[in-house]
């Protein structure tokens, strides 16, 4: 039976590897030399990141069993944090830095909040991220009123649209986090830990695992994932507000559903993750230059964009239902 499914997961990857293949392919039949443009993958290397970022935080409390519908909310708030202190017109080197250990403490604390409503409170992830949700948005926007907190040294705007060996910073912080999170969960003890609670939580109980402290650790770290996002997504924009990237929600869902990440728990990968943003960051950008076309750009809009990633998520989750058809 393991092997059946070690067999049957790995096809998955093959098969979302082909899907990849194929979107690139096609938008660049489509678009010709447009997409393969210097610009234009340039700019897919800057826009991706942050996504990706906030689908390795969704896959990471999939993967426990649970789910983190805060992440973004976290964001928000972890950019705001940074934003106020950085907004200053004194606003320094040590500004910078203390703005970006502020976020990352406050994307921490705010995951370990899920983490304890969930582990302590018997909460159910999806309802005590949806609490925490509504609530971090309610407090980002008391601190601002609705305003947006813009206007940030240079020295920070280069975590968002800056280069390094002519290497985009966002793509060497995803990259980085990303290496991290897969050391983390195939080469540790924890990761280890986290797929056994994801699988089977009775049996994590009776093997003496700490259900409560894994997830305190699980959120925590997921918090910490969409807090590096928020910094990317403020240093970027050279602003924050209490209700950016709203649908960037619903997108990292969709990765770690492209992804192969198992709703039900215990099973997901980085590499995954990343061939599923990569998929959809070709289709966008592919599908926005298509509104340059003049026999189909009438046609293209943000909608088009919704309708063609439901219908790929939809293509990819049958073919895996299809082919993966296994007990519990």
């Amino acid at each position: 039976m393991l092997r059946r499914l070690a067999q049957s997961r790995a096809s998955g990857g093959v098969r979302l590897l082909a899907v990849t293949l194929g979107v690139f392919v096609l938008m660049t039949i489509l678009n010709g030399d447009r997409f393969l443009s210097g610009r234009n993958l340039a700019s897919m290397c800057f826009q991706f990141p942050e996504l990706g970022l906030f689908a390795l935080a969704i896959m990471l409390a999939l993967i426990t069993g649970g789910i983190d519908l805060s992440i973004i909310s976290i964001a928000n708030l972890a950019g705001l944090s940074a934003g106020l202190v950085l907004a200053q017109s004194t606003a320094s080197g040590l500004h910078v830095i203390l703005a970006i250990f502020l976020a990352l403490g406050v994307s921490i604390a705010c995951g370990l909040l899920n983490g304890w409503l969930i582990g302590y409170a018997g909460l159910t992830p999806i309802l005590a991220t949806l609490g925490t949700m509504q609530l971090l948005m309610g407090l980002a926007f008391a601190l601002t009123k609705g305003h947006a907190v813009a206007g940030y040294p240079e020295a920070f705007q280069t975590l968002g649209n800056g280069t390094l060996a002519h290497v985009p910073v966002p793509l060497l912080v995803f990259l980085l986090g990303a290496i991290v999170l897969q050391v983390l969960l195939s080469r540790t003890a924890l990761g280890i830990r986290l797929s056994l609670l994801g699988t089977n939580p009775t049996a994590a109980v009776f093997a003496g695992l700490h259900v409560r402290r894994l997830q305190l650790a699980t959120y925590a770290l997921s918090g910490l994932l969409a807090g590096i996002a928020g910094l990317i997504v403020i240093a970027r924009t050279n602003s924050a507000k209490a209700d950016y990237g709203t649908s960037y929600l619903l997108q990292a869902v969709l990765v770690a559903m492209l992804a192969g990440v198992d709703p039900r728990g215990g099973f997901g990968t980085v590499w995954g993750i990343l061939l599923a943003v990569l998929s959809l960051q070709f289709l966008s950008s592919g599908l926005n230059l298509l509104r340059f076309h003049e026999a189909v750009g009438p046609y293209i809009n943000n909608f088009t964009k919704e309708f063609t990633w439901g219908a790929l998520l939809l293509l990819v989750m049958v073919l895996h239902c299809a082919k993966n058809q296994h007990p519990r």
